[in-house]
């Protein structure tokens, strides 16, 4: 669970801060490919409007940031 938190932290500055310009379901695929190769299963990544992520946790930002992706386990 501490590695998943550590993941998701860094996944969530270089996400923000370097890939704001790259469209979503690039990033996406980036974001899930490190995820999976941590071994952590059983999540999803949802693209969304900035500010409407509920129920998750934001792990990038993507097409000039007027989007997020939002990471949920389940």
């Amino acid at each position: 669970m501490k590695k998943l938190v550590m993941a998701l932290a860094l996944l969530s500055v270089a996400g923000t801060a370097l890939a704001a310009g790259k469209p979503c379901e690039e990033l996406k695929g980036e974001i899930a490919a490190k995820l999976d190769a941590k071994g952590v299963s059983g999540y999803s990544l949802e693209i969304v409007d900035k500010g409407s992520a509920m129920g998750g946790k934001v792990v990038g930002t993507c097409e000039g940031g007027t989007k997020e992706i939002v990471y949920k386990r389940g």
